[in-house]
């Protein structure tokens, strides 16, 4: 049995690499695939589905399963033709070979083809009705075409497009509403672009020390003298991560003793995709030094200790501020104030965005203001980056539009690892709201 699901999973791996060296834009089907590779429809499916999942694949409307080139994160901030044809529910009239190509800016063109020629370059995209002469001047410049309103073109501009590879698309939006979803999924990529995964501070010069489960106690110290270290996964012959082995776990242990009774089954994991605030989060709540990365099948990748993680959360914090939050977008507008006796508080306005479905202020927005405005006036007191452990709100009264509010959050108690604060909003001279929350230091 265990033969059977190597040489399936060898015949899984060839599949993808075999993928992997198609030429970009190779029209492939589940079909041709089990045929070239002479495996089942189900076998060749599952492979495509994953080439897909690590994007060298792209399944396309109207046009098919593609072998595409896989996108860097460093690129996360790009936005390609091929995801504005999705995000504009378009339909692709020419120029397909250009889909993966990256847009740099986007032109509306509301105004006569003279004024616009200066605002068209390569790599734009213009956002324009049915005007057919528009449509073959920006292609001849190398700019890509939205044609708005659900209008065709002619076929000689089709033809143009083929031939320079520029995508030439339309869409039943108008253009005010393509230009609004456009520049929100160019936002929300800047909002991205400062999340750092765990893939980003994963070392690649050397796979990382492991043991396994027949491995002894002497064997574990004689790997603790070579690497200076004292934690390490345990694996299995396939790579996969069955356990972690500490120097408590072998503490007064005989020498001969195997990890497999000592160690720590079934440990935490995480994937190359995880961001780095979850992993420590996990590794704050779990109490934990080192976290195993993993790929989807539980094969080991690499470890990231909490040294690691507290260097990237360092580095996160010393980057601009590229693409605001939600959250940045409701605390942006209060302004910070400081009683005689050294108390803060936070003055602000409710706005309209901030109302919920009956014009009062949504309780979820509530209760954003008063956790971000505690992990403020904890941070007075202690640098550093804090998680949620604990909210308790005792009452939320409604709030109407425009009404002007005070935040009053005040530490209760605070040690190295966790804190407590207690937070009030008032409406004048009235509470409003109050809550109770603890949170831990991520240390």
């Amino acid at each position: 049995m265990d033969e059977l699901l190597q040489e399936s999973a060898t015949k899984h791996e060839q599949i993808l690499k075999y993928i992997e060296s198609l030429a970009i834009n190779t029209k492939i089907s589940v079909r041709k695939i089990a045929k070239e590779m002479d495996v089942s429809d189900g076998t060749a499916y599952r492979a495509i589905k994953e080439a897909e999942n690590q994007g060298l694949v792209s399944t396309r409307e109207r046009i098919g399963t593609i072998r595409v080139e896989k996108k860097q994160r460093t690129n996360i901030d790009k936005l390609t033709f091929a995801e504005v044809v999705n995000i504009v529910d378009g339909q692709v009239l020419g120029g397909s070979a250009g889909l993966e190509k990256t847009l740099h800016k986007f032109v509306i063109g509301a105004m006569q083809l003279e004024a616009m020629a200066r605002y068209i370059e390569p790599g734009s995209l213009l956002i324009v009705g049915n005007r057919y002469q528009v449509h073959r001047y920006a292609l001849e410049h190398g700019s890509a075409v939205l044609i708005t309103g659900g209008f065709d073109t002619n076929d000689e501009v089709k033809r143009l497009a083929d031939e320079l590879g520029l995508p030439l698309i339309s869409t039943s939006y108008d253009s005010f509403t393509v230009a609004s979803i456009i520049n929100r999924a160019i936002y929300d990529r800047l909002i991205k672009k400062k999340i750092t995964l765990v893939e980003d501070i994963l070392s690649t010069q050397q796979p990382p020390h492991t043991l396994k489960g027949n491995s002894t106690v002497a064997d574990w110290e004689k790997l603790v003298e070579e690497t200076g270290h004292s934690r390490f996964a345990i694996v299995d012959e396939w790579n996969k991560v069955i356990g972690m082995i500490a120097s408590k776990d072998v503490l007064g242990v005989p020498k001969e003793q195997t990890l497999d009774k000592l160690m720590t089954r079934s440990p935490i994991t995480v994937v190359p995709q995880t961001s780095v605030t979850s992993a420590a989060h996990m590794m704050v709540w779990e109490g934990i030094e080192l976290l195993p990365v993993v790929d989807p099948k539980g094969k080991l990748l690499s470890v990231i200790s909490r040294q690691d993680v507290l260097k990237a959360l360092q580095v996160i914090q010393k980057q601009p501020q590229i693409g605001e939050t939600f959250e940045d977008l409701i605390v942006m507008g209060f302004e910070e104030m400081r009683e005689d006796g050294g108390q803060l508080s936070y003055r602000g306005v409710i706005t309209p965005q901030m109302t919920g479905r009956l014009g009062t202020v949504s309780e979820g927005v509530l209760t954003t203001l008063m956790t971000q405005f505690a992990y403020r006036s904890l941070k007075t007191h202690k640098k550093g980056d804090f998680v949620l452990e604990h909210f308790s709100a005792y009452f939320l009264r409604p709030l109407q539009l425009e009404s002007e509010i005070e935040i009053r959050p005040k530490v209760i108690e605070l040690n190295r690892k966790h804190g407590k604060v207690d937070v009030e909003i008032y409406l004048g001279t009235n509470l409003v709201c109050k809550a109770m929350l603890s949170a831990q230091a991520i240390d």
